[in-house]
């Protein structure tokens, strides 16, 4: 991918990503993320919203179907992919360009929220019903996710002091 322009967004989805098929069966997810810019004005002493930059976003296969189950509208996401432009001729004959970003990674901000990862081993595999990763439950393994045990005091009074909880905040 030698002279690709390679941009990170961080921003808001716009909508839900809408997850699809092409014909040979490969997943794709199409969204759109808001980036504003903020900026703070000395003289006013208050932070101001900047021009808002609307990206079309588009996952494919696995990371795809990652998205579309994991993520939906209003949740702030930051993407990392290739910066792509396109041109067209509308309806009217007037010549458009669009710049879209071409996704290889995309994940949750954690500024103001949390998240719970469950890696997925291979294609598919935590919808086919299959365990295995941060989010399973491994006989002496620690890792993210695992469930600690009963009998330890502090990681059951850090998570109740903290608000912490099993189920994601989203």
């Amino acid at each position: 991918m030698a002279g690709e322009t390679v941009i990170t967004v961080q921003g808001n989805l716009v909508d839900d990503p809408e997850l699809k098929f092409t014909p040979s069966g490969h997943a794709v997810a199409k969204f759109r993320v808001a980036s504003t810019p903020r900026t703070f004005d000395k003289s006013t002493n208050e932070w101001r919203d900047g021009e808002s930059l609307f990206l079309t976003v588009s996952a494919w296969r696995s990371l795809a179907e990652n998205v579309a189950e994991s993520l939906q509208r209003g949740m702030r996401v930051i993407v990392r992919g290739q910066l792509k432009q396109r041109s067209y001729e509308d309806r009217e004959g007037v010549k458009r360009t669009v710049y879209e970003l071409e996704a290889d990674d995309v994940g949750p901000s954690l500024q103001r929220a949390t998240a719970t990862v469950t890696k997925t081993t291979g294609r598919n595999s935590q919808r086919n019903g299959q365990q295995g990763g941060y989010g399973a439950q491994q006989q002496g393994h620690g890792g993210y996710g695992q469930q600690q045990p009963a009998d330890d005091p502090w990681a059951t009074n850090r998570q109740q002091q903290r608000g912490y909880s099993d189920e994601p905040p989203f």
